[in-house]
């Protein structure tokens, strides 16, 4: 009977290839799946010809190869994902406790199986206690993890990061306590009763960084709506002032036509009376701008058109404003101001005056509303998760005018796409109609400007 008081180190090395291996194929991939074997099956015999060859080594030796490890996981994350290192280290944290655990779990099943049921030291033995608690562990993870998949792509910060390093290292500490001294109050003298310790905090160390995990996308999700709410909110007072300034510029316009009415008669001059029909003439054109048939668009189209005028852009519009009923004033005018706001901050970027053009769409298509935002840019789109990567420092709190587009449409039972085409940034927003809506004729001229 060999000396099974101690755990083969190629038992860990396959625990900590399968743990990584988990993780990777839920993160985003950067490498085809050829490369994505070829790598994991490098990274596996890295590790394991690594583990065999210090195994039983003197326990001076122990941490350092335990960094080895952990260096070894790390980076066959960050090679494999499409995450910065910071993320890819705390995805490795999380990938070295369930390895430990994976192998502590199974090593101490096959000491039972061996000392207590009798079992025969066999092949065949193994591979059935590998297959049993390795799939257990790893299945029970999955059903956990599955609707946590996104949170392995929240913006995390250094203090998140090194409380997760923190829980990491506490949790290692206690459970190879007895493996460097047996003369504390938390540790055994006997095998079966250091199999056990080291398996149940093991077990905690995998919960607790799971149940962080958990709080850290429930924190992030609450912030992210909170800056969704804010933005929500701030759209729709801009919208108020523009109404509202709208209706007092649509007030002095009436007034001035009466005046002109009156001065029209008083004039003998022609050159006068021809001054006096060009501004009749403008003041008709001023009235006949941005009346989509819905009054939220109609304010947020007409301060946008004066901001594009003084930035130098050409904002074109082709709407059916009266298909906008359904949507509630806050929400429209979040989601057209954020479109664009968000098209103009693209353009402006661009070095060539004749191609700062945005045009908006709106129109009911085959049972749909159909909203469509246009512009001109230049360079490659760099998606990520379907949304465009962001070009800022500060990477935080970034894309919020996109989410909060995102989450309007899935409020009405909508969806957003983006995409490019020919130099066009395309944002395109599809709502289903009912049939009654659907069955409105779209009365009006669509206002072209």
């Amino acid at each position: 009977m060999p000396d099974l008081s101690h755990t083969p180190g190629i038992y860990y090395a396959l625990a900590y290839w399968l743990s990584c291996t988990f993780y990777i194929l839920r993160l985003p991939r950067r490498l085809s799946r050829p490369r994505l074997a070829a790598a994991q099956a490098g990274f596996f015999a890295a590790i394991a010809g690594f583990m065999t060859a210090t195994d039983g080594l003197d326990r001076v030796w122990f941490l350092p190869c335990v960094c080895v490890y952990v260096s070894l996981m790390l980076l066959d994350i960050k090679v494999c994902s499409g995450l910065d290192w910071l993320k890819a280290g705390y995805v490795c944290i999380r990938a070295f406790m369930l390895g430990e655990f994976a192998a502590a779990l199974e090593w101490q099943l096959f000491y039972f199986g061996l000392t207590v049921l009798g079992l025969p030291l066999r092949m065949w033995v193994s591979l059935l206690f590998l297959t049993l608690s390795h799939g257990a562990v790893f299945g029970l993870m999955y059903l956990l993890e599955r609707e946590h998949r996104s949170g392995y792509l929240i913006d995390l910060t250094w203090r998140e990061f090194a409380s997760a390093v923190v829980l990491c290292l506490m949790v290692f500490a206690a459970s190879n306590l007895s493996y460097v001294s047996q003369n504390t109050p938390f540790s055994s003298r006997f095998t079966s009763e250091i199999f056990i310790i080291r398996t149940l905090v093991d077990l905690g160390g995998v919960a607790i960084l799971h149940a962080y995990h958990v709080q850290l996308q429930v924190l992030n999700t609450r912030l992210e709506m909170a800056s969704l709410e804010n933005m929500l909110q701030m759209q729709y007072n801009n919208y108020r002032i523009s109404e509202d300034s709208m209706a007092l510029v649509n007030q002095k316009y009436h007034d001035l036509k009466h005046h002109i009415q009156l001065l029209r008669a008083e004039v003998a001059s022609e050159e006068k009376l021809e001054y006096l029909n060009q501004m009749e003439q403008e003041i008709r054109s001023y009235e006949a701008q941005n009346k989509t048939g819905s009054r939220v668009l109609d304010a947020i189209l007409t301060a946008k058109s004066l901001q594009c005028q003084r930035e130098g852009i050409t904002l074109t519009c082709v709407a059916d404003g009266q298909a906008l009923d359904f949507m509630h004033p806050m929400d429209l005018s979040a989601l057209f101001g954020n479109a664009l706001d968000n098209a103009m901050e693209g353009v402006k970027k661009l070095s060539d005056p004749d191609k700062r053009l945005i045009h908006l769409s709106v129109a009911r298509q085959k049972g749909f509303l159909r909203i469509r935002v246009e512009n001109c840019y230049e360079g490659d789109l760099d998606l990520k998760s379907g949304m465009p990567a962001s070009t800022k420092q500060d990477k935080r709190y970034h894309g919020f005018g996109l989410k909060s587009i995102q989450a309007i449409a899935a409020k009405y039972g909508g969806s957003m796409t983006i995409g490019s085409k020919d130099g066009w940034f395309e944002l395109r927003i599809l709502f289903p109609l009912s049939e009654g809506q659907n069955e409105e004729a779209s009365h009006g001229d669509h206002k072209q400007n």
